[in-house]
């Protein structure tokens, strides 16, 4: 678990590069990669207040892969309050 103080969603990789998505740890906050087709997926998903899950890591490995949730809370009490 990381915490940032910001999140970067970068929707230009490109499909050929073998990556499913890439995360990035930039100064105090977060970047993350990921093709066209997953930034339409997360504005939507955030338009409809879903939750969502951006797995990174190369195609073709089975190596344990990172993962981005973004996820909609009911009580704030337990996140961040910075």
């Amino acid at each position: 678990v990381t915490g940032a103080s910001f999140v970067v969603f970068n929707g230009a990789l490109k499909t050929s590069s073998g990556f499913l998505a890439k995360s990035n740890i930039v100064e105090d906050g977060l970047m993350v990669q990921i093709t066209p087709e997953t930034m339409e997926s997360l504005r939507q998903a955030l338009r409809d207040k879903k939750d969502f899950e951006i797995t990174c890591g190369e195609m073709d490995t089975g190596d344990v892969k990172e993962y981005v949730n973004i996820c909609w809370v009911e009580n704030e009490e337990k996140t961040n309050k910075r």
